[in-house]
């Protein structure tokens, strides 16, 4: 059955009058969020790991070990944690650990983010992006396996018969590998074994069906069996459709031109706020019509997780707390509704890059 889960970056909020929280309340709050979340009956909390201004959140794994005290049956995840900039025997250690204290319930989500801030901050070259992911994922996937390992790469003294502690009750460390739509990412994560997370935030989610069925066909050409497929998307939900809108319009704007601002893009338009509502991956509206959308996505795709990131900008606590519900109470019910009267699926089927 397919889970659902929530997402967060942490966004820097605004009060209910407008002015700003600090990033210490916004943590706070981040906290609150999970615990309705868990008391709704959400699957998952994944928060993001960044280092710039506008999130607060950049140690997930402390805001998660927070969120376990208060917490008892949600999957506590990252999405993602920035393994690039990261020592992998550090992150299977911190999560390990997490694993431990909260019964069995971390998970960790690795990438090598969209933002670079973390590679200056920890004194890594950007000139190695890809290498730096590409040989920290491959020792984390022998960590995995929570046996002694031997490891050797180019950017990182080796490995000899080195264990790694605590080990997890289960015996491995719940993980996901977090990609946007590269095949080259998509063919990676199977090789290393490793269930695919695809962050959809723009365009059409059924687009990305060629990468599902690449990764399938990839992980039956390594001769390993099916492993999970999700989605991360962003979204908003309200009472009514206008009113959804309406309140994430001005916060997805500014947390938009913000990062824009950084990457040469011009100021979003109000027309292209509404396209990715009508038909691309925000999934913004009633209880109704984001259960419709989200179902369609899981259908297409054969989704066995779905994350939706209930921030976007500076929206206040007490927005976001009221989408949670609504989420929890009406939308998750709606969906698995939905998906049972399906008569057939939707296959997932598209030419798929060779």
């Amino acid at each position: 059955m397919t889970a659902f889960g929530l997402g967060t970056f942490g966004d820097v909020t605004v009060d209910d009058s407008g002015a700003p929280t600090s990033e210490a309340q916004t943590i706070r709050d981040v906290v609150d969020q999970a615990v309705l979340a868990d008391e709704l009956g959400v699957d998952a909390i994944a928060l993001g790991e960044h280092h710039r201004e506008d999130y607060a959140i950049s140690a997930p794994e402390v805001v998660l070990g927070a969120i376990a005290a208060r917490t008892e049956r949600i999957l506590l995840a990252t999405g993602v944690t920035v393994l690039s900039s990261d020592d992998p025997a550090r992150v299977y250690e911190k999560f390990a650990t997490l694993d431990a204290v909260s019964h069995g319930r971390a998970e960790v989500q690795l990438g090598r983010g969209s933002f670079t801030e973390s590679f200056p901050l920890f004194g890594f070259d950007l000139a190695q992006y890809e290498q730096l992911f590409e040989e920290k994922l491959d020792l984390f996937s022998h960590l995995l396996d929570e046996d002694a390992v031997t490891w050797q790469g180019t950017l990182r003294p080796p490995l000899v018969d080195q264990q790694v502690y605590p080990k997890t009750e289960s015996g491995r460390l719940r993980a996901w590998v977090g990609v946007g739509g590269s095949p080259q990412s998509v063919v990676r994560a199977a090789h290393y074994r490793i269930p695919l997370m695809l962050a959809i935030i723009g365009g059409q989610a059924q687009r990305f069906a060629p990468y599902v069925d690449l990764y399938h066909r990839a992980l039956d050409q390594y001769g390993y069996d099916r492993l999970p497929v999700g989605v991360h998307s962003p979204g908003h939900i309200a009472e009514t459709d206008e009113a959804a809108r309406e309140q994430l319009w001005p916060h997805f704007r500014a947390n938009r031109d913000r990062i824009g601002r950084d990457r040469g893009w011009p100021p979003v338009t109000r027309d292209v706020y509404e396209h990715e509502v009508d038909e691309g991956a925000l999934y913004v509206g009633s209880p109704e019509t984001v259960a419709r959308k989200m179902a369609a996505t899981v259908a297409a795709l054969g989704l066995d997780r779905f994350d939706l990131k209930y921030s976007s900008g500076p929206m206040p606590h007490s927005q976001l707390m009221d989408s949670i519900r609504l989420y929890g109470e009406t939308v998750i019910p709606r969906v698995r509704e939905l998906l049972a009267t399906e008569s057939e699926p939707a296959p997932v089927s598209a030419s798929v890059p060779a």
